[in-house]
Formats: structure tokens, sequence, C-alpha cells
């Protein structure tokens, strides 16, 4: 009899929810059970889960490490997917091992190049992969100039955290003064320049920014799944412009993503994004974790997600292709269950927590 898959998900994004549903619906309708923990007990991912916690707040990375491997080793996660603290979770992968849980992350190496976008960009640039120009900024002289240097090329300033996920941070500069069209209809990534300037003159502690031209679109990010021997088993890329999405092979995006998948041995799940600059694809993230969209390759007849927790099985399921690319589309916010109010962290029956390490 084939034994149930234990996969824990921990701190991860609430879009997640189809990645869990696409776990139970895996092809071969092998039995799956998912735990969660998140530090936000309003997180839909804590309803989608079979078993849920509410993780401890205020642990230092090691102390995050410790609480990990208790709850491997007491709940049997067969497969763990971190992304709170990976950088610290990965650098214990054989204590992990040990205690029988695959982790479905790359090794330390590749997550700490990719964990300042700096080393990232300069490391990717050495690869032959293109990089759009850009200046790290630590002060408000250093700032102007990066500025005035990209306005002197026709090109307009955007910047974004040196280190950090997602599009937090990110700021478009405007020499627009401001006024009310700033407050007029939605809030938008686009700040004054004056402002800026006299926001980081004013701070206690240097900013630590990366200054680059604003790129254009699409913008395609591509969703890579790479073994442990360093080749991609599956890169589909999908296409945003505006509110429409698609998905592409197209290999002037596919080939970039493989090379920077392959050559920094981003095992598992990534996603590598990128823009236009000119008339050329440019890298513009990195991310050394599973996707919020990735489920939206199902669109494509691909279930993303089960083809990891194989893979991290040691059950290679080969090189895939999508067997079709689906339509565009848009993405649309629709309601997902939560759990009632004042309910613990945790599916009735079971310990509140696991012994102690």
């Amino acid at each position: 009899m084939v034994s149930c898959v234990r996969v824990w998900l921990n701190r991860t994004y609430a879009e997640n929810v189809f990645f869990m549903d696409q776990l139970r619906r895996n092809p071969g309708n092998r039995a799956v059970e998912i735990h969660a923990t998140h530090g936000d007990p309003d997180s839909p991912v804590l309803a989608a889960a079979d078993t849920a916690d509410l993780e401890p707040e205020g642990l230092s990375p090691a102390a995050y490490v410790e609480y990990a491997l208790a709850q491997c080793e007491w709940r049997g996660i067969d497969v763990f997917v971190p992304r709170l603290h990976q950088a610290a979770i990965v650098a214990h992968r054989a204590e992990f091992e040990a205690v029988g849980t695959a982790l479905l992350a790359p090794p330390p190496e590749a997550v700490a190049v990719f964990q300042d976008k700096v080393i990232a960009y300069e490391a990717v640039q050495a690869l032959g992969v293109p990089v759009p120009p850009w200046w790290r900024v630590r002060s408000a002289d250093e700032l102007a100039c990066a500025v005035e240097e990209l306005e002197a090329r026709g090109h307009r300033a955007c910047f974004k955290p040196a280190s950090g996920a997602g599009g937090v941070g990110f700021r478009v500069i405007t020499r627009a003064p401001y006024s009310l069209a700033q407050l007029n209809g939605f809030p938008s990534p686009y700040v004054p320049y004056d402002l800026v300037l006299d926001a980081v003159r004013e701070a206690e502690e240097p900013v630590d920014w990366l200054v680059m031209p604003q790129l254009g679109q699409p913008e395609v990010s591509v969703d890579c799944l790479t073994g442990t021997d360093d080749r991609v088993r599956l890169a589909v890329g999908r296409t945003k412009n505006g509110r429409r999405r698609g998905f592409t092979l197209h290999e002037q995006w596919l080939e970039p993503a493989r090379r920077i998948a392959e050559g920094f041995g981003l095992h598992h799940l990534s996603n590598i994004q990128f823009r236009m600059f000119g008339e050329r694809p440019v890298l513009m993230d990195v991310n050394t974790r599973p996707a919020g969209g990735l489920h939206q390759l199902s669109l494509c007849g691909v279930n993303a997600p089960w083809a990891a927790v194989r893979l991290a099985l040691g059950d290679d399921p080969g090189v895939m292709t999508p067997p079709f690319l689906g339509q565009d589309y848009s993405v649309v916010a629709g309601p997902r269950p939560l759990r009632p109010v004042g309910m613990p962290g945790r599916r009735a029956g079971l310990p509140a927590q696991p012994p102690a390490p």
C-alpha cells in the first residue's frame, strides 16, 4: 500500500492555497496530508491545511531551525517547503534528512547568491545573462547621482530594496511635484524625486537600494523545476502585460532562465523574472522558492507542485513539456474560508506542541 505524503508549508503566501489544492489533486491520486504554519491566524492557508499551527514569534533563525526540526520529526513530514528563514533551514539539510524530511528548496550556496540583488546581478552577468544598468545607493548623494545619470540617458529611474521579495519597496521616481493628482484614484508607485531625496537625507540610517531604469513590458515570470543534477525538468513562462496574462515557451525567455537555474543549482522550484530593456529581455529578479502564481500552470495541463514533491522524494518525473498552452487569462479575487475566530491553531485532537527538541 502506498503511504500518505505529508507536506509542510511554513509562513507561505495566501495564494498557495492553490498549491495545496493541486497536491491533493495529483494525477496518481496519492494521499496527501498538508501541514501549514503561519503567524497570522487569519491566513487562508491555515484553513486549507489538514493540520495547522500558529508559529511562535520572535525566534532567531537558529531557533527557528530547531523548531522546524522538531515539527518535522513529530509530524512525520516527508517534504518541507520553507519560505520563512529559508537560508537558515537549507544550511541544515542533512539534519532534516536525518529525521526523514526532504527540503523542497535549493542548496545554501544558491540561496545566498540571490538574497542580495547586487550580488545576484553581478553573478548572473558573469554567466552571460543580460541585466539592466543598476546603481547601489546608500545615501542621498548617491541616489541623486544615479537618478541624474539615468535621466541623462533618457530613462525614468526606479528603486527597490537590495534585498527583499516581490514588489515590496518598489517605487518609480517622478519629477512632477506632489499634488492632488497623487491623492486621486488608487495608490500608485510613483513618488516625487524631491520627497525621496529629503526622506533619505533625514533618515537615521543609510538606505540600501538598487536604482535602475524602469523596465518595459511584458513581464515574463519563468517557473522552473530543477533536479539535484542541475538539469531543468520544467520551464514555462507566464506573461504579464497589464491585466492580460498568458504563457510562453519562447526561448528568448526560457534559455536565460535555464542558464540561471542550471548554472547556480537552483534545485527544486524557482521563479526567474524578466522584463524588456529596449529591445531585449533582461533579468529583473530571481526567487529561490515557488512563485505564488505557480498554480496557474494548471491551465497548461501541468501540475507543477506535485511534480516538485515527486522530485523531492526521489521519484524523478523526467523532462516535462506542457501538453498545450492555455489561453490568455486574468486574475481575479475570490473567497476562501478562514478558521473561526478564536479557534486554536490546530485541528481537534492534536496536541498543542511537539515535544521539546
